[in-house]
């Protein structure tokens, strides 16, 4: 049985484009240089998972079409990871069901100071209906499937990319040790932030990423978390080497389990 993979957002922590920019790319007229924060949807046996809830979730589940989410899965805390999951309460009523979340418990403590209003003791009416499972850097089952985290270094912030069989999602790293990347040994697709081409204090360069890439050697690796300063999609691809490629927003591809 096949993973399906769909891109809800390929964008940086602003978007693409941010707000007044009058950049080449800002100002193309090709959708795949417009990108929406950073987020996935993997669907398996009738499973629906979302991959980080960021302040532009609404608007990436209307546009899928979707109305149903089975499970959670949050990389760290960062706002533009985080923000939207306010907009699961429409999910609670049309499904009539609470939805489970995976996450460190440093995500938790994050998550009880941004939506304080989730956690009272006597909840306010129309809250988010969730059930909040911690996670560790360790294999864990989640509808009958084994995940992997792996640890990545977002500068000193840890966070925790997933691996589901042979698919992998990394996002927001700039490091990530040797014993964290054997992890990655053998799968198929490989998806990997590249913010954009010159240095970053907490982000993979263009340059890195395809480094990271050509090591772990997946058939295919697609960017994800990107900046305006990526460059212009279909010229920066042209460039890369034989599978790799940039991510767009609504790109979507199946991995075999």
């Amino acid at each position: 049985m096949a993973l399906k993979v769909t891109f809800l957002g390929t964008g940086t922590s602003q978007g693409v484009p941010p707000i007044g920019c009058q950049s080449e790319v800002c100002l193309s007229d090709n959708p795949k240089d417009k990108r929406l924060r950073a987020s996935v949807l993997i669907q398996w046996a009738g499973k629906d998972i979302i991959i980080d809830t960021g302040p532009d979730f609404r608007y990436q589940m209307i546009r899928e079409n979707m109305n149903n989410v089975d499970a959670i899965l949050f990389t760290h805390e960062h706002r533009d990871h985080t923000s939207g999951l306010d907009d699961i309460r429409p999910i609670n009523f049309l499904q009539n069901k609470r939805v489970p979340v995976y996450l460190t418990s440093q995500v938790l403590n994050s998550l009880k100071d941004q939506f304080a209003y989730i956690f009272e003791p006597v909840p306010y009416p129309g809250i988010p209906e969730l059930d909040f499972h911690l996670i560790q850097n360790k294999p864990f089952l989640l509808f009958d499937k084994w995940i992997t985290p792996i640890q990545v270094m977002h500068y000193k912030l840890p966070v925790l990319g997933f691996r589901m069989g042979n698919f992998a999602y990394i996002t927001d790293a700039n490091f990530i040790e040797d014993s964290e990347i054997e992890k990655l040994e053998g799968v198929e697709v490989l998806v990997l932030n590249a913010l954009r081409k010159t240095e970053h204090i907490s982000h993979f360069t263009l340059d890195q990423a395809t480094q990271l890439a050509l090591r772990v050697g997946a058939k295919q690796t697609y960017f994800t978390h990107m900046s305006h300063q990526i460059g212009l999609h279909d010229a920066v691809c042209a460039d890369l080497p034989n599978g790799i490629d940039l991510a767009f927003d609504g790109l979507t591809f199946e991995v075999s389990e």
